[in-house]
């Protein structure tokens, strides 16, 4: 194919590069008040206890010291080479240790160093949405309370650590959150439809399992990076009933579904959500047909954006492999993810609690403010 472009007296314009959250997807496959935080413990809790000693033991684990905003990036890569830890909850991980081993004297200095380490994450890849989001309601989280102002440097900067610290182990726990939350909305004998990997759907899936409740998922392959069948594969796993569906076969299923589960990159101001290409078409003909969409995210997923068409967001692009060749001239869209309005969406099952789409602008006032 490159050969006949370099020969192509009109060649195409280059493809757009392919964005770092798509080229790192396949192996790594992919908040804020205190009312939040001891709720979402006390469910995390509930819904297994282990869960709490694991996710303490992890925040726990002596990871390398970042050493300011350039060793901020080996500290994220630590967390994010966890087969468990989002990118999202890795950029958290390594704030709270840009805390724990800043040199600053001042809050004034320590504050100029986190917001340089939040910086250097999100530009590792400007195009996630959540590791974006994740950065900026860690910062205002831990940052925003006039008390700091009165306390003495060293009491504040360890306010500042056990709120990182803490800010990190409950979202660490989001994922056991939003399972339990979501048992509620399965029952026996239903089938639903999930589109590509997402791991908090299949959080929620696990737990419903382990309830031995019985369900049926119709799986969608998630072309073309094929991200359904890893989903398959490990619903099949579990014992749980699984049928593939090529992408093109959604509507020519919808009868047999009860319900459709999807994850989500973001969930914007409006309460839509951006997530993996294929999202909103699947949503399309699920409202058509009356079957409600349960969308499951991490409220670190909350990103202040309001996108207002599919075109009107940061570009984010992958690799499209058809298996033969392409034409000279013939233009491929590589777009990784559409967004979904939120009309066409049912509930979104958060660690926030269950919410509808209207809900999430006011959820995000509380966040940022």
């Amino acid at each position: 194919m490159e050969l006949d472009a370099a020969q192509d007296p009109n060649p195409s314009p280059a493809p757009p590069p392919i964005s770092a959250y798509y080229q790192t997807r396949a192996e790594h496959h992919a908040v804020v008040s205190s009312d939040w935080l001891a709720h979402a413990a006390a469910a995390s809790a509930a819904a297994n206890p282990g869960a709490d000693a694991a996710a303490a033991d992890a925040a726990a684990a002596p990871p390398p010291s970042p050493g300011g905003a350039g060793g901020v990036i080996e500290e994220f890569n630590f967390w994010r080479r966890k087969p468990e830890a989002a990118e999202a909850v890795a950029a958290i991980m390594a704030l709270a240790a840009v805390i724990r081993s800043s040199r600053a004297t001042t809050m004034m200095e320590l504050e100029i160093e986190l917001k340089k380490a939040s910086d250097k994450l999100k530009s590792w890849d400007a195009t996630s949405i959540s590791l974006s989001a994740a950065c900026d309601l860690f910062m205002r989280f831990v940052t925003r309370t006039s008390h700091l102002e009165h306390e003495k440097f060293d009491a504040a900067k360890s306010r500042l650590i056990e709120r990182g610290e803490k800010f990190g182990e409950i979202s660490l726990k989001a994922r056991k959150t939003i399972a339990m939350l979501s048992q509620d909305f399965i029952y026996d004998g239903c089938t639903m439809l999930v589109h590509g990997y997402s791991r908090v759907v299949l959080e929620v899936l696990k737990l419903a399992a382990s309830n031995r409740k019985l369900f049926r998922v119709l799986c969608t392959e998630g072309r073309p990076d094929r991200t359904g069948l890893r989903m398959s594969n490990e619903l099949a796993a579990l014992g749980i009933p699984v049928k593939v569906l090529i992408d093109s076969a959604v509507a020519y299923s919808m009868y047999e579904v009860d319900m459709v589960f999807v994850g989500a990159d973001g969930v914007v101001e409006s309460g839509g959500i951006i997530n993996m290409m294929g999202t909103y078409q699947i949503a399309l003909v699920a409202h058509s047909m009356n079957k409600p969409v349960y969308v499951a995210a991490e409220s670190y997923k909350f990103a202040r954006l309001y996108p207002l068409d599919q075109k009107d967001m940061t570009p984010a692009h992958r690799p499209i492999d058809f298996g033969v060749p392409v034409p000279t001239g013939v233009e491929v869209e590589t777009s990784a993810r559409d967004y979904t309005p939120p009309q066409y969406l049912t509930l979104l099952l958060t660690d926030l609690g269950v919410l509808t789409p209207s809900v999430v602008s006011d959820e995000l006032i509380q966040l940022y403010l």
